[in-house]
């Protein structure tokens, strides 16, 4: 049988919306690779793209997206509200059927090392597919961005893992990996001040002492006029995202602060959302459906957990 595989890809445009059609139209002529979901934020500056497919091909398929990349984006001239060190900035390649994570760790670094080979662009290994503790963690790449990194990456402890030690001109470099999967999670803040999201983020992400594999930190979104609680949750069985919707929102009521919605970015499992109505239904006195519908799970997360645009196309399991 196939190995399938989801891979998240990002690339570092959100607001020119002929651009983004041009980039992703290039996944077209990849009969065995599926183009899922892309979303583009223009606050952000970003286009976070889901693709399912076979894992033979969706290494071709990324080469394609990165060669794409290098004609359509300069980072030089790129601005936005997300950390970013590549026009392409980051790449996982995420287990889903006849396929473990050490597998998924051998295509991401023969996808790096192609890349390095036919476009000259410097990767970064993270995440299960680090090399060195110290890159497990993809925030830890990134810091200095793309305009840090042209000095960072001549630092013999930050030689890349494909490549020479100097960044492209206009691309940067890619962060290329293997993880479970990871829910892109941002919980809307009624405030336009930075500082008091901040301390919301502080309270939950772990580096702060708060809930372990959440990675988390404030921004403003200048076209919705408030703020958010941006993070990444590495590990929804061990932190579930009713946990930290409620953490924050109880840290909000100090500040008398509204917090009206959240959403997902790209695609979550079912058993994650799942997890999280289980806790409401019980608070609520109510018995969980044992066989509870997408539709169904739709608005119980609309009613519980207020995600916006949530549609049930946002669920892995909708797709297989």
């Amino acid at each position: 049988m196939a190995k399938i595989v989801e891979c998240v890809p990002n690339f570092s445009e959100g607001r020119d919306l002929e651009k983004i059609a041009r980039i992703i139209s290039v996944f077209d002529k990849y009969q065995k690779v599926k183009l899922i979901n892309y979303e583009a934020d223009a606050d952000y500056n970003r286009t976070v793209v889901t693709l399912i497919g076979d894992a033979d091909e969706m290494i071709e398929a990324l080469l394609a997206l990165v060669e794409v990349c290098i004609k359509e984006i300069d980072l030089n001239k790129h601005s936005g509200e997300h950390a970013r060190m590549g026009a392409v900035d980051v790449i996982p390649f995420i287990p889903v059927k006849e396929i473990d994570i050490k597998e998924c760790v051998a295509y991401a670094n023969a996808l790096a090392k192609r890349i390095s080979d036919q476009f000259d662009i410097p990767c970064f290994m993270y995440a299960e597919a680090a090399n060195e503790e110290k890159r497990i963690l993809l925030p830890n790449i990134r810091k200095g961005e793309f305009e840090g990194m042209k000095e960072k990456i001549k630092l013999p402890e930050w030689k890349p893992d494909y490549g020479k030690a100097e960044i492209h001109p206009t691309f940067g470099v890619i962060g290329v990996g293997a993880r479970d999967f990871l829910i892109a999670y941002n919980i809307d803040i009624l405030t336009e001040d930075e500082k008091i999201t901040g301390k919301f983020a502080r309270a939950i992400r772990q580096s702060s002492g708060g809930f372990q594999y959440v990675q988390a930190g404030p921004v403003f979104l200048e076209k919705r006029g408030h703020t958010q609680v941006t993070m990444n949750i590495l590990n929804f069985k061990k932190n579930p995202i009713y946990r930290i919707f409620e953490t924050v929102k109880m840290e909000a009521k100090r500040y008398g602060v509204d917090v009206p919605s959240a959403e997902i970015v790209g695609l979550i499992p079912k058993d994650a959302v799942v997890e999280s109505l289980k806790y409401y239904y019980a608070i609520n006195g109510l018995n969980f459906p044992k066989d509870i519908t997408l539709d169904e799970i739709v608005e119980a997360s609309k009613k519980y957990l207020n995600l916006r645009d949530f549609t049930a196309d946002k669920i892995i399991e909708y797709f297989l």
